[in-house]
């Protein structure tokens, strides 16, 4: 799918990769709708974008929230091409600890935040390109955000890599569903990136962290997450998939 002319909606598009993308697609010609939590940095960096970028303050996981600021991106841009969906945490908790079992509650939190509040935002997403005339047949692209903690998670990830590994278990399924209207769907799973808190670790933690990488040796930087964004918009061979962005770095146990 062509870029420019698009428009476009990330989710968590306040900070890092999603930040990356947000500049990316606008710097490309795509109408940019960032969605964020109230509290992030979302509205400063639509103004800093500028041009007819928007702020949308949400909390994915108050479903009839999603639902009408999603429906307000597109009554403010007039339709939606382009989901880049990067919201999410996790926690360190091991299944048996000293203390007992692990608890439900967080990890049904965990759940709800990753795989839950992604499932919802792809099906309202798909549901407004569904709507959109075609392009060469494409109606649509949805990019989620996987770990690779999704396939080797570490000792402490069992919810987060549960919910990790449920999105790139729904791409395929998704894409098959949602080809008949022309939409794609796709999952980046990426090592560890220079955002959040890990941003702030020192550099010879960040060099033990990233010691089983292939290359290069180190953490990957928000653009190169926000480069793979738009070859899969570009490319509509890309579909169905999970695509490593890792430098060949497998997890070690912990």
């Amino acid at each position: 799918m062509e870029i420019n002319g698009k428009v476009a909606v990330v989710v968590g598009g306040g900070s890092g990769m999603a930040r990356a993308s947000a500049e990316l697609l606008a710097s490309k010609g795509a109408t940019v709708a960032i969605v964020d939590l109230p509290s992030s940095a979302g509205k400063e960096v639509a103004e800093a974008i500028g041009g007819t970028t928007s702020f949308h303050p949400l909390d994915i996981t108050d479903a009839d929230a999603t639902e009408a600021t999603l429906q307000e991106v597109v009554d403010t841009h007039g339709a939606l091409h382009v989901a880049v969906n990067t919201a999410g945490g996790g926690i360190g908790k091991r299944t048996l600890s000293k203390d007992g079992p692990h608890d439900l509650e967080s990890f049904r939190m965990v759940v709800e935040l990753n795989l839950v509040s992604t499932f919802n935002l792809n099906r309202l997403e798909a549901w407004h390109m569904s709507k959109n005339e075609p392009e060469d047949g494409e109606r649509g692209v949805i990019i989620d955000t996987a770990s690779i903690a999704a396939f080797e998670g570490q000792i402490g990830q069992v919810a987060y890599s549960a919910s990790k590994a449920g999105i790139a278990g729904m791409m395929l399924v998704m894409a098959r569903d949602l080809g008949s209207v022309g939409i794609r769907v796709n999952a980046i799973a990426p090592s560890l990136f220079e955002t959040g808190a890990v941003k702030g670790v020192p550099d010879e933690m960040k060099a033990k962290l990233t010691e089983g990488a292939a290359f290069p040796h180190r953490m990957g930087r928000p653009g190169e997450y926000a480069k793979l964004v738009a070859a899969i918009v570009d490319n509509p061979m890309l579909n169905g998939g999970t695509i490593r962005l890792d430098a060949g770095q497998r997890f070690s146990p912990r």
